[in-house]
């Protein structure tokens, strides 16, 4: 697939982090493919937002790129895969539950064959051990 047509999915980390410190400015600059987003990513960058600017830069972004959200498919095959690690990882309940989001994530983009875009290097690669997708880290 040429670079301009393949599906990006950003996630939540990558918005904070260019945002906090415009770390990735070259990178969005720089970029090809047709942006969509995870409703996993707004809700989390929703959840976070606490003044007004950043309100509207998450509802700007849901208004203009197609927001894409998991399937029940997508929520059941999350739980096994969440079991998987926690039998081979034995994370705590609270990091399980921070890793449910992420794999929520990448099991929408794998949906849509979309590349999806991380900083969050560990977790995201941890999941594609138990699950392959295309994956980029930043």
């Amino acid at each position: 697939m040429p670079m301009a047509d393949r599906i990006i999915i950003f996630d939540t980390s990558v918005y904070i982090d260019h945002l906090r410190t415009n770390k990735f400015q070259n990178h969005f600059q720089n970029l090809q493919g047709l942006i969509r987003n995870s409703s996993v990513v707004i809700s989390e960058l929703l959840r976070g937002a606490t003044k007004e600017e950043e309100i509207f830069f998450v509802m700007r972004l849901a208004k203009n790129h197609p927001v894409l959200t998991p399937t029940e498919k997508n929520w059941i095959e999350s739980g096994r895969i969440l079991s998987r690690i926690n039998k081979t990882k034995g994370f705590s309940p609270e990091k399980l539950r921070d890793l449910h989001f992420d794999v929520l994530i990448t099991l929408t983009a794998r949906n849509y064959g979309a590349t999806l875009i991380t900083s969050n290097k560990d977790d995201f690669e941890l999941i594609k051990t138990y699950r392959d997708f295309n994956l980029e880290v930043w």
